[in-house]
């Protein structure tokens, strides 16, 4: 393909969209790849399933294959999707829940998520879905931006022991957070500090330079 080749030395955009949650919304070829970024930040693919399939082998590849079920809150263009599948092999239940439907239909034509059999995708609040769900999950993977800023109920004690309530024993939260201010070091320094006790966490600072990566063990 020619864009592609040509993304080694420039970016090639293919397709842009302004959406009322996500503002912009750019698929772009960029170093042979097909990425999905919004205004500042990359959303999905790139720099993004680095991160995250970083966070998936320190919990490890093949203790992830003995899981049953695995929540991710925040699906964008679905590239750890893909890591789970593809590279980690899991042929477990996977459920997606995004808030912009505008991203999933990106998801689905320009990344073929619609593909993956084993996925079941949910548009809604990432909040108002784990307040109503009756589900748990040995993996629950939170990965939730809107551009390079965070919502502050991820981080809040209510949110924290909802998500531990929906996690099995044994089972591992990822989170992937973003640190580019002294306050947000100090707000991760602060979420460290509420798990004691029943789990296991531990802090991957610098990953891909502004990411700050959690994976917090629920023990039995």
């Amino acid at each position: 393909m020619v864009r592609k080749l040509f993304s080694y030395f420039i970016p090639i955009n293919v397709y842009k969209k302004n959406s009322a949650i996500s503002k912009s919304l750019e698929v772009t070829w960029n170093n042979g790849e097909l990425v999905l970024d919004s205004k500042s930040t990359n959303y999905s693919y790139g720099s993004l399933q680095r991160i995250l399939r970083k966070g998936l082998k320190y919990i490890g590849f093949e203790r992830i294959r003995t899981f049953e079920s695995v929540l991710l809150l925040g699906v964008a263009g679905g590239s750890v999707i893909k890591t789970l599948v593809d590279e980690v092999q899991f042929k477990g239940k996977i459920t997606g829940v995004e808030i912009d439907e505008a991203v999933i239909k990106i998801a689905n034509e320009y990344f073929e998520l619609y593909k993956i059999p084993n996925i079941e995708i949910v548009i809604d609040d990432a909040f108002e879905y784990v307040l109503k769900t009756k589900k748990t999950y040995d993996l629950i993977i939170i990965d939730i931006f809107q551009d390079t800023n965070m919502p502050n109920f991820l981080f809040e004690d209510f949110f924290i022991n909802r998500i531990n309530s929906l996690l099995n024993l044994n089972g591992f939260i990822l989170f992937n957070t973003m640190v580019i201010s002294k306050l947000q070091e100090d707000r991760n320094l602060l979420y460290k500090s509420k798990f004691k006790g029943n789990y296991s966490l531990r802090m991957y600072p610098k990953v891909e330079v502004h990411n700050e990566l959690f994976t917090i063990k629920k023990l039995a």
